[in-house]
């Protein structure tokens, strides 16, 4: 049986197949959909992690226990969880490990474009790329066989494209996978000096005999045709070369990147006059090969920025310029990302914009749109759980500088538990005298909402445990914690204001649901539902266009007639154009 499915489908339909029966994850962006799809798999206890080294640590926790487990995230979300993951390589495994790597050549969604495979070189574990779906499911229960068969955790490294197109893939049934009994092994599993001299040894003679291993795998594989032209290539720059040069070239696909087949390059080389390296991102490939001495021609004609396409490679390698679909640009409106109508962060960053000598430390959410036109709230945004740490240094300096400065951190619920709420503690701890601000919108909103610890449920559904973020930061030693409604734009200001006149770090939290969430029965009960709409009443409006600076993709302004608009299918009546508007024009309906 084949189904028409996703690489991240096919991998949880893979790892189902392979007998994994513990998977963990935070979700990002061009991860996500691997957990949404395994937790579907009643077989395979699926959890959302509060982030991606506690995703890891307890999918090691479950190998260790002699399961079969899978960790996902994006590839920025294995800088949070290198910390286990270089020491996992010298412990090894009891049943097969397994880390999905996302990684987002382009920055479709990400903050940098960071090639992964440098971090299966780097801690010394066992890397596999897959080129479409297919091979996502059918190299996913290869790498589980790997991992135990050579006692190493296995990096699975995709990109946006591999995760997101769509193949067929064929379907087979779940191999029930029989635990491995526990049997407690220190001398395996407790990282101390004493142990890790001797494990790293151990490690390397391990690395000898992968490599043995990817000279002989089928994942591995050379395919002759041409012999003027040969092509090392990996992951879906695989497809992209085939589709350049079909039968004109022949190819060393590698799908087993760490340790790679070095030998079978060399043999492969020797066939083919002249030997190009297509791979995304880094010269992960070529740097290794030149290294070992083959000639070989890569990134100094294929770039190392930005994803790749058959039309990038055409005319890097062949001169050629593919013919592409012509279009006038001068009528192409550019449509950044903005916060959605309703959004319950657009009236807080309304309101913070009109504030003076502040500094905003933002974070990595939906709210990161704060930033943006027309509001141009936020000043920073680095990585997950920032800002609160950033803003207590920023502080410090102002401080011992002597520069009268206010300093604001802005964090969503989600990420919050990720990492914030260690900053947060450290802010308490140094009695830091700033203002944090946790936007709790009620879900994870910028993944495709995602269930968190502060939603009450868990990624299968389950009703479960709900953080109260209040009574978690007043545990942590802050004294000024308020929770508003971010949508009353006077609530806003009072609360800031009164957060930054008191003495040592204060918290405001604002509580409001994502204008695009399915409200659950609590949602209805505590906020209502919202069924209104707002109108502009033209007899009123006075053209100033005041209301259009809150953002709010639904308000357009008609030059001609120089009145303001509000579009009544995109509207969700909530009301900060009109607390905005100075004329009284802006109206409700619906009520």
């Amino acid at each position: 049986m084949k189904k028409f499915l996703t690489g991240n489908e096919a991998v949880a339909q893979g790892a189902w197949e392979a007998g994994v029966t513990f998977a963990a994850a935070y979700p990002g962006t061009p991860s996500t959909e691997i957990l949404e799809s395994v937790a579907h798999f009643t077989d395979i206890k699926a959890e959302w992690a509060t982030n991606e080294k506690v995703a890891l640590e307890t999918a090691i926790g479950a190998s260790v226990a002699g399961a079969r487990s899978l960790a996902a995230m994006k590839h920025v979300g294995v800088n949070v969880a290198a910390d286990p993951l270089f020491t996992i390589a010298y412990t090894g495994v009891t049943g097969g490990l397994v880390l999905v790597s996302a990684d987002d050549p382009g920055c479709h969604s990400s903050q940098n474009e960071q090639d992964n495979r440098y971090y299966a070189k780097f801690s010394k574990i066992a890397c596999i790329e897959p080129a479409d779906s297919n091979e996502s499911r059918d190299f996913i229960k290869e790498a589980y066989k790997i991992s135990e068969e050579f006692d190493v955790a296995v990096l699975f490294r995709m990109t946006t494209r591999v995760c997101h197109s769509k193949g067929l893939v064929e379907l087979g049934d779940r191999e029930e996978f029989k635990m491995i009994p526990y049997v407690k092994k220190p001398e395996k599993f407790i990282a101390a000096p004493a142990n890790a001299k001797i494990m790293h040894p151990k490690l390397e003679e391990k690395l000898k005999r992968l490599e043995e291993f990817s000279n002989t795998t089928s994942l591995n594989r050379i395919e002759m045709h041409n012999k003027k032209i040969g092509i090392v290539t990996s992951g879906v720059a695989y497809s992209y070369a085939k589709e350049v040069f079909g039968e004109n070239a022949s190819y060393l696909k590698i799908g087993f990147s760490n340790p790679l087949p070095m030998q079978k390059i060399k043999d492969f080389a020797k066939e083919v006059d002249t030997l190009y390296v297509i791979e995304e991102l880094e010269p992960f490939i070529e740097e290794q090969m030149i290294q070992n001495g083959i000639e070989c021609i890569g990134k100094e004609k294929i770039p190392r920025v930005g994803e790749l396409n058959p039309d990038i490679i055409a005319k890097a390698l062949l001169g050629e310029e593919r013919e592409l679909l012509v279009f006038p640009e001068e009528k192409i409106v550019a449509r950044p990302p903005t916060l959605c109508s309703g959004c319950p962060h657009r009236g807080f960053f309304y309101s913070l914009s009109k504030k003076k000598d502040i500094m905003i430390t933002g974070d990595i959410g939906c709210y990161t749109l704060g930033a943006s036109e027309p509001l141009n709230a936020t000043d920073t945004v680095i990585c997950m759980g920032a800002s609160i740490s950033m803003a207590h240094g920023a502080k410090q300096a102002f401080v011992k500088n002597g520069v009268e400065k206010r300093v604001l951190s802005v964090i969503g619920d989600s990420t919050f538990f990720h990492t914030g709420v260690n900053s947060l503690i450290g802010a308490a701890y140094n009695n830091s005298n700033i203002v944090s601000v946790i936007l709790d919108n009620r879900i994870t909103g910028m993944t495709g909402h995602q269930q968190n610890p502060g939603t009450g449920f868990s990624l299968q559904g389950d009703t479960t445990n709900q953080i109260d973020i209040p009574a978690l930061v007043k545990s942590i030693g802050i004294k000024h914690v308020v929770t508003i409604n971010p949508l009353k734009l006077d609530e806003v200001d009072k609360a800031v204001e009164e957060a930054f006149a008191f003495e040592g770090p204060a918290v405001i939290i604002t509580r409001w649901p994502c204008a695009l969430k399915k409200y659950s029965n609590q949602d209805i009960k505590e906020f209502g539902s919202l069924i209104n709409k707002c109108i502009v009443n033209e007899d009123k409006c006075k053209g100033c266009r005041i209301c259009t600076k809150t953002g709010c993709p639904s308000i357009s302004f008609d030059k001609e007639t120089k009145l303001a608009h509000i579009d009544a299918n995109t509207c969700v009546g909530c009301e900060v154009c009109l607390q905005a508007c100075p004329f009284d024009a802006i109206e409700k309906v619906g009520e």
